[in-house]
């Protein structure tokens, strides 16, 4: 069985390895079809999603409007202003064939204009607060990439009390001291405040750098199921944090199956010699 956590203070119960539907950028409708049965087999109950996510709201939409909401649905905005962020969610919405979702997030926040601007006038933390006290929205979150993000999200809850952050996170990202100190910081402040803390890019093996792209991720995925389940186990060793599982269905079969198995944090020694096997690198410096 895959463990499950309360999402903060949202008081979902949910699968601590959260189906991540960037997946569902350009994939078919049929294969989208297939992939939530899979999900929903294995218990998953929790999907996030995006406006900019290529077709992933319309075809996940398409299946809720056949099969009804299953599960706690997040999607987010990447606009930052007030008008075109309120339009965007109003379309989410339409595309995912509901009336509300779970949460809105404001996407990649983690640079200075895009930061100052989200929080100025008429900036997009004024559309999904609008959202939320319209019903279309339940809770409100913050997500980002790259390094200097928990320094971001550490500016971000200083500045509104949200309900949920998302951030990198895997144990090559935090053998850089900056990100390790920061997000260590984040995720007391989450845990002193009762937020959610979900992680991406947990399988990442390496940019793609001089590699054939094989995946529809971003990066370089572990492949092999012994190299997923350490890196999958040494993030559930955090018992804070959830795992937004990869952005390819067809790594999702083993990711399912290393949540299932989890039981315990691999030692730090396992750790460094999947990194020195396989060269490891983290996907942002």
């Amino acid at each position: 069985m895959i463990p499950t956590l309360t999402f903060g203070r949202t008081g979902h119960q949910s699968t601590r390895a959260i189906f991540g539907a960037a997946a569902f950028w350009e994939t078919p409708q049929k294969e989208v079809d297939a992939t939530m049965d899979l999900i929903l087999q294995n218990g998953i109950n929790h999907v996030d999603t995006a406006a900019s996510y290529g077709l992933a709201e319309q075809v996940l939409g398409d299946w809720i409007r056949r099969h009804g909401k299953q599960f706690f649905l997040a999607t987010k905005t990447d606009q930052r202003t007030k008008q075109t962020a309120y339009d965007q969610i109003r379309r989410s919405l339409d595309l995912l064939h509901v009336d509300q979702v779970d949460m809105i997030q404001i996407h990649a926040l983690h640079e200075e204009p895009d930061w100052s601007t989200a929080f100025g006038p008429d900036g997009v933390i004024e559309a999904v607060t609008q959202a939320r006290d319209e019903g279309l929205a339940r809770f409100i979150g913050v997500t980002g990439h790259g390094v200097p993000v928990p320094e971001f999200h550490l500016r971000s809850l200083a500045q509104f009390d949200f309900d949920a952050v998302l951030l990198p996170y895997s144990f090559m990202m935090m053998q850089n001291q900056r990100y390790a100190e920061n997000f260590n910081k984040v995720l007391a402040i989450c845990k002193n405040r009762n937020i959610a803390v979900q992680t991406i890019k947990g399988i990442t093996r390496s940019p793609w750098n001089d590699v054939q792209q094989n995946h529809t991720t971003w990066y370089r995925p572990l492949e092999d199921q012994a190299d997923i389940d350490l890196a999958m186990h040494w993030i559930f060793g955090n018992p804070q944090v959830f795992l937004n599982t990869a952005g390819d269905i067809n790594l999702l079969p083993s990711i399912l199956a290393s949540a299932h198995r989890f039981e315990s944090r691999p030692t730090e020694g396992q750790m460094l010699e999947l990194g020195e096997r396989l060269k490891m690198e983290p996907l942002f410096k």
